[in-house]
């Protein structure tokens, strides 16, 4: 099953590695491997980047953020070829990311001797960019017909399990996911209230909007470690934020 509807598919700057994903995914299809399974190796091959920036080797570093990047494609689309789809995949993937997008920073942080406070600057705008994204995503696959609806525009509850998983499973997942991500949420919601309205979005938008998809935003970091400009990708994702505020007034005022 397709995320969108033919006609609501756009071109994602920050999904470049779904081909590779979507091969890897298939190679697995009729393995005991799981979807969870994919997104423990993309855990591994994060935390293998974050040792190869610990001893400066940036080449290698950015070779395994956008393996992260491959592989954490890689988990979504094996449940969907599985008919498999789980609560517990889908919040375990999204507390997989935000853990490494500020360990990824940390590193950086100590590496490069930037401010812990700008640090924690930064990792609070790359997490506001990349729920915007989100955010006008799943409002697209919800409003899409025959589009992945796993994702909820509004999450305030904890989800019914689905089958092969267990209750108590998908409830603490989903109360670590709406712990490391409810303020960011609220404050999307609060900055642009009435985008689930919107019958659709144009292609146009949402490629504009893919910059600051997390795959994008790990793309910017994978070129420039090893163009020795670490010492630029805090304040970088800080400026970066601005864009926000440009892309939400297209939103309401353009369409």
């Amino acid at each position: 099953m397709s995320k969108l509807a033919a006609q609501d598919k756009f071109i994602d700057l920050s999904d470049y590695g779904r081909p590779i994903g979507r091969w890897f995914a298939n190679s697995l299809k009729n393995t005991r491997f799981t979807a969870i399974h994919v997104t423990l190796l993309f855990g591994i091959s994060g935390l293998i980047a974050i040792g190869c920036i610990l001893q400066k080797q940036y080449v290698l570093a950015g070779i395994f953020i956008i393996l992260k990047s491959i592989i954490d494609a890689a988990d979504g689309e094996l449940a969907r070829l599985k008919n498999n789809p789980s609560y517990v995949g889908r919040y375990l993937d999204s507390v997989f990311d935000i853990i490494l997008n500020f360990l990824f920073l940390m590193t950086i942080c100590y590496v490069s001797k930037t401010t812990i406070w700008f640090t924690l600057m930064a990792f609070f705008s790359i997490q506001l960019q990349g729920t915007l994204y989100n955010y006008y995503y799943v409002i697209l696959r919800n409003k899409s017909v025959g589009g992945d609806t796993t994702s909820k525009v509004f999450e305030y509850k904890s989800p019914r399990a689905l089958p092969g998983e267990t209750q108590k499973a998908v409830d603490i997942l989903f109360a670590i996911y709406s712990v490391v991500y409810g303020s960011f949420d609220k404050i999307i919601h609060f900055l642009d209230q009435d985008a689930y309205k919107v019958k659709t979005f144009p292609n146009w938008f949402m490629t504009l909007l893919s910059v600051y998809g997390l795959g994008f935003q790990l793309l910017l970091i994978a070129i420039m470690l090893p163009m020795n400009l670490i010492e630029f990708i805090v304040p970088f994702f800080i400026i970066y934020s601005l864009l926000i505020f440009v892309i939400i007034g297209i939103r309401k005022y353009v369409f």
